[in-house]
Parts: structure tokens; sequence; C-alpha cells
């Protein structure tokens, strides 16, 4: 993707038509060289980098230059933004190459693959605790974006059928979801033309779906409700079995039959394990389809989604395909066809490799770690926190007390801290922007995010971290250490920010103090020059 705010072939074109630079600059391609690697491609014959060259390079030399340009990429340990898993085990990562060319698509070449494939989906939907007397289908995905448009198309279908049988208007479904709503869930509703009523969230809601207006905004054309388990922006679940409870009270009522498709990118591989109370999957007769993404808390690598009915029932036949001309007989019901199989082989891995304990010891230190973390940020005085995690169930509960505390004793959520500067900070600091302390920790090598939270609340910027399992105690001490360097930091220099316009001179100290770096500043009294700004370094 090229920048949007520096275009290199216009710097480029300047720089070739300067007197002495024609035939040095080669803006129409952009070319690159290919540094000391032995190519035919030189200084003289450099890479062209939008453009297939004439002649090929050896693969050695390929690898290393492409090696070397994405060595600017970011840590991706250090990525705190990032639901994603970053980690590959070494076995599982010797089990990926050794079936990178497997298409998932092919079942009849590769009938090893289906079957783990098949085991997958099995033990799935048992987590998700499907019943006795069902049968769960189900498929993997390209992460949950598919997953999440499939459950819609499912009961779209099932709506449509509905209403033709019952000589009903069948051309304005709905659907409901908050407008915490990660993209994914709108995108199924403008794809697939259907009216996304999107309810606000407000601080007594948690920032997640408002289970209050949920009444008022259903009626016979809503196809169902997304419910999210685990809101991307401050982790917390969403009340699956309270959905259910006023869904059955509206059906009773009114004749509404509306479903719940459970969006659990993250939650549904985290609930499982480490908060079997919270009733959320199958055990809801209500819940018809769940989805999850295997490359987050699954802890697969980047693009694994999951979808699964809990029945053949609720998967229309019309979105189902027979393929006949690969061999065998297959069926077909996503919107990708061929993918990578190696993605399913690691997630079967990791299944086999962790099992249930496994993956519960992870997630559990990991919402340990992000409770200790949030307890940290509002012990500074600086930040208060909008996710719950290290909420104990019982508000009476003291914060010493708290400490002796079970993970199943706290509020319910994902290892996932979102924080923002408390309002005694702000009063005593109202000039220092929040989204520095974003930008402070980049220059440190984290990511993390400084973002509003939804409509209607987006006044509220907040920042947030993803507690990984990859992100240790170690990690966290130095986090913790950097958040609070900063923070200081930006109070220190905040007088100094307001005597610029008077004091120029004192924007380098600032910028030394800020950035713990050596300051650059004139040696000389003639560097400095005047003009109708003010005064300013003349080589800046």
């Amino acid at each position: 993707m090229l920048s949007e705010h520096i275009n290199s072939a216009s710097i480029i074109a300047k720089l070739q038509s300067q007197p002495g630079n024609s035939g040095k600059f080669r803006a129409e391609t952009i070319e690159r060289t290919s540094g000391p690697y032995g190519s035919i491609y030189s200084a003289e014959k450099p890479i062209p980098k939008f453009k297939i060259p004439q002649e090929g390079t050896e693969p050695g030399n390929a690898y290393q230059f492409i090696h070397d340009e994405l060595l600017l990429d970011g840590r991706p340990n250090l990525n705190l933004a990032s639901f994603v898993s970053t980690y590959i085990q070494g076995d599982a990562q010797k089990l990926a190459l050794e079936n990178l060319t497997k298409n998932l698509a092919d079942s009849d070449e590769y009938p090893a693959l289906m079957t783990m494939h098949e085991r997958c989906v099995s033990i799935i939907s048992h987590l998700w605790n499907i019943q006795k007397n069902e049968t769960a289908v189900g498929s993997a995905t390209t992460g949950s974006s598919e997953a999440i448009h499939l459950g819609g198309l499912a009961m779209k279908r099932r709506w449509e059928a509905r209403q033709k049988k019952n000589n009903r208007p069948f051309h304005k479904p709905n659907i409901i979801m908050g407008a915490n709503a990660q993209v994914a869930l709108e995108k199924f509703a403008r794809y697939f033309d259907v009216e996304d009523r999107v309810l606000p969230v407000s601080a007594k809601s948690n920032y997640v779906l408002d289970l209050d207006l949920i009444e008022e905004n259903v009626d016979e054309n809503t196809i169902g409700i997304f419910v999210i388990l685990g809101s991307t922006y401050n982790g917390v679940y969403e009340d699956v079995e309270g959905v259910s409870k006023i869904l059955d009270k509206i059906q009773a009522e009114k004749g509404w039959d509306i479903p719940i498709h459970v969006d659990g990118a993250s939650g549904a591989f985290v609930a499982p394990f480490v908060h079997p109370s919270v009733v959320w999957d199958f055990r809801l007769p209500r819940v018809k389809s769940i989805n999850t993404s295997g490359h987050k808390f699954g802890l697969t690598t980047a693009g694994l989604g999951w979808i699964i009915w809990r029945s053949k029932e609720y998967l229309p036949q019309n979105l189902v395909f027979e393929l006949r001309y690969l061999g065998g007989i297959e069926e077909s019901y996503t919107l990708n066809f061929s993918r990578p199989g190696y993605q399913v082989l690691h997630q079967y891995f990791n299944l086999v490799h962790l099992g249930f304990k496994g993956y519960k010891h992870l997630h559990e230190g990991s919402l340990a770690n992000a409770r200790l973390f949030s307890k940290f940020l509002e012990a500074t005085g600086y930040f208060t926190c909008v996710s719950l995690i290290h909420h104990p169930l019982d508000k009476q509960v003291s914060s010493q007390a708290s400490e002796q505390l079970t993970g199943e004793e706290y509020v319910a959520g994902l290892p996932v801290v979102a924080f923002r500067f408390s309002d005694e900070f702000k009063a005593k600091n109202p000039e220092i922007p929040q989204a520095a302390i974003s930008n402070m920790l980049r220059v440190r090598g984290y990511i993390i995010p400084n973002y509003p939270l939804p409509p209607n609340e987006a006044k509220t910027e907040v920042l947030r971290v993803v507690v990984r399992d990859t992100v240790s105690l170690d990690v966290l001490d130095r986090l913790m250490e950097d958040i609070v360097i900063a923070v200081e930091r930006l109070i220190s220099v905040g007088d100094d920010v307001l005597k610029l316009v008077k004091n120029p001179e004192s924007l380098y100290k600032s910028l030394e103090e800020l950035m713990g770096g050596n300051p650059i500043v004139p040696e000389k009294e003639e560097d400095w020059e005047d003009d109708s700004k003010g005064r300013h370094w003349g080589t800046c």
C-alpha cells in the first residue's frame, strides 16, 4: 500500500529533474538497487519496485533483500494491539512446512487432512457444549470475518424461508448488534442487503450491547442478533444468556422466533477453559451458530477461523454446493474455496499438544497478568480502566482481600486491558493528550493503540493492551515502568511546552527530556533565524 502522505514517485521525479541527476533516478518504476548480493541487478541495473523485472535473480539474493526489508516490521511480541497469535511452536512450524502446499478444498486428494479438519469441528463443538441429541456441522474459514458472514447468511435464509411459508413479506430483513460490533458484522449487513440496527452503547452497558434496547428494536423482520463474546474495545463479554431470555419473552408474547449467532472471535476459545460457569454456548437452545478465530486465543497462525452450527437443520441447503470435479463428491458451504490446509493442522496440533489443561493454564496466566496490569495502572492514579476483569464479582470484597481471589471470582472477560487518563489526572494536566502515551511507547517498540470508544461514547478515548500468552511478566514489568516514565516525562515538560512561544530554545530541551535522547540544538548564535513567527533554528 502506497503512503497517502508521502509520494516517493513525485520525490524521485523532482530529483530526476535536477541538473546532473538525469539517468540516476527512474521515477516511472521507482526502482531500487539490490545491494551487495551479487545479483545480475546492481546499482547500474536496479530491480524494479512496481513492475516485474525482465530477468530474474538468484533465489538466495531474492530472499536476502526481501528479508532485509522486512526487518523494518515491528517486533511481534511487542505488538500489544493485536489479538492475533504471533507465536508458533517449533514442532508445529515443522508440521506446517511439511504441509504448506496442501489445499483444504481438495478432500479427495488430501483425505487425512480432511479427517483432521472434521476432528477439529467435533472437538470445538464439544468445547461449546453441543447437546447429546445434536450433531454439529461446521467448517474452517479464512478468519472470523468469513465465519460471521456464513452465520448471518444462514439466519437470513432461514428467516426468508419462514416468511415465505407464512405468506409474509421477506424483502426487508434486519439484524441487531451493539455499536461496539467489529467491522466484519457491519460488512455482513452491507454486503448481503440486511438492515443493520446498531444499538448505542454507554457506560451503563459497559460499552457493549445494551439489553434494555433490544425489545424496542426487534420486529418480525429481525433475522437474528449478533452477540459478542469479548468486545474488541474492552474485552467485556456480552450477556448471551440475558439476550436469550429477552428473546424467549418476545417469542412468547409476539411469536417471533429470533435466533442468536455468537461472535466468539476471541472469547469462544477463552470461556470454555477459564469461565465454565458463564452460559453463552449451545447450552442455550436459541444459540444456533458460533464462530471463533483459531488465530487468536486458539493460538494458531493468522488466517484461520471456525463456524459451527448446532445441527444441520440450521445450515440451509441452498447454501451448500456439491462439487464433483476434484475426483469425488464434496460439499462446500464457504465463501472461499482453495485455501491453505496447514493452519487446520496447526489448530489440531494445539488441541492435541495442549489439551484442556494446557489451554486453561495459558489463558489463566494471561488473565492473571492482565488483572495485575489493570491494578497497577489504577494504583498510579494516572489511569482508570474501562475493562472489568480486575473487578471482583462480589463488590463488597476489599482491594486487599481481592488478591486472594481465584479467576472465577472476578468478572469474566478477555485478557484485555483498556484504560484512559483518570479524571483527576485530566483535571491537573488538561494540556496533555492521551495519544502522546501511545506515540511515546511506540518509540520504545510497543504498539499500543489509542482510539475512541463506539459512537455515542466516542468522546472517550482509551488505550488498549491485549495480554496474550507471549506477554510475560518480564514484558509487563518493563511496560509498566515505561508507561510511568512516559507520563512523568509528559508532566515534566508541560510547563516548557506552554513557554515555547516566548522561549523556543526550550523546545529542544523538552524533546530531550520527553524522548530520553540527546537534544539537537544549534551551537552558534548565528544558526538561529528570526521571522514573523518567532525565532527558530534555520537548519531544522
